[in-house]
């Protein structure tokens, strides 16, 4: 038997312990040692409650402005023109991307836009009074005033003449059935206009590149495209060509929901008769 063969000496068991006792010493990735090496382990400091609440507060104002200067932003109806889908002082919200690019208003889109010049009385135009009220607005954490919600009738190159012998409005050679959408005021039956009644003598259009022609909902009431047209007395029946037609580079967006009251919270969509009216020839 060689010495191979026999048992491990005493001492080279000593040895071989000492040995894997050194290497079972040395201290881990997860022992103290890395604390003697640095800080790596270290918690780090949390900012002091007024401080977070300061950074909070102006992450919420800068998505804010974001959100309302190129999404979305809240507006109120200002007067009865657009009743009975939307009535007096509703809060709506206005979808800003669905004319980006080369898109344009469609026909049938409820549209909240800028005053093109006149169209506006002196306290719609201020738009909210209240201090508070207008910086909230200006970052768009309140609904804003002084613009104009109305219903696209009719996009460049249509023209649109009143009325057939059932009172509706012919756009590009079709008749248009408001009776989705339109206020019943107790007048004769007539979608257009009110000149001393019913006016139906009149056209306008070819309606010239970048412009639209608006109406309110509530014809009888609402400073639109034809309020602008017509500027007849009481004895006039005829309408005669203004300043009707909106740019459409005014627009801010397209109406998209009905937020509050929330009992009447809706998703605003464009009406189906607009489908059957025909691109201008």
């Amino acid at each position: 038997m060689t010495s191979h063969d026999r048992d491990p000496s005493p001492d080279a068991s000593k040895g071989e312990g000492s040995r894997s006792s050194s290497v079972q010493d040395q201290p881990g990735p997860d022992r103290g040692g890395s604390d003697r090496g640095g800080s790596s382990v270290r918690q780090k400091k949390h900012l002091p409650l007024w401080q977070e609440t300061i950074l909070l507060l102006g992450v919420a104002l800068v998505l804010a402005i974001v959100i309302k200067t190129f999404f979305m932003q809240a507006f109120y109806i200002p007067s009865e023109s657009m009743e009975p889908g939307l009535v007096e002082n509703d809060r709506i919200l206005v979808q800003k991307v669905s004319y980006w690019g080369d898109k344009t208003p469609e026909r049938g889109d409820i549209v909240v836009f800028k005053d093109p010049g006149g169209w506006l009385n002196g306290l719609s135009a201020a738009g909210p009074q209240n201090v508070v009220a207008k910086v909230m607005t200006k970052i768009g954490l309140y609904p804003s005033g002084g613009h104009l919600v109305k219903r696209v009738i009719g996009v460049e190159g249509d023209t649109i003449k009143c009325c057939d012998k059932q009172g509706r409005l012919i756009v590009n050679g079709v008749p248009l059935d408001g009776s989705e959408y339109l206020k019943p005021d107790g007048w004769e039956s007539c979608d257009g206009p009110r000149v001393n009644g019913c006016t139906r003598n009149w056209t306008v259009g070819p309606i010239p590149e970048d412009r639209m022609f608006v109406m309110g909902d509530n014809r009888n009431n609402s400073a639109d495209s034809s309020a602008h047209m017509c500027k007849g007395t009481d004895i006039e029946t005829d309408c005669v060509g203004g300043d009707e037609f909106v740019p459409t580079d005014l627009v801010v967006g397209k109406v998209f929901v009905l937020l509050w009251p929330a009992g009447r919270f809706d998703v605003i969509q464009r009406p189906d008769a607009f489908e059957a009216i025909p691109d201008p020839r």
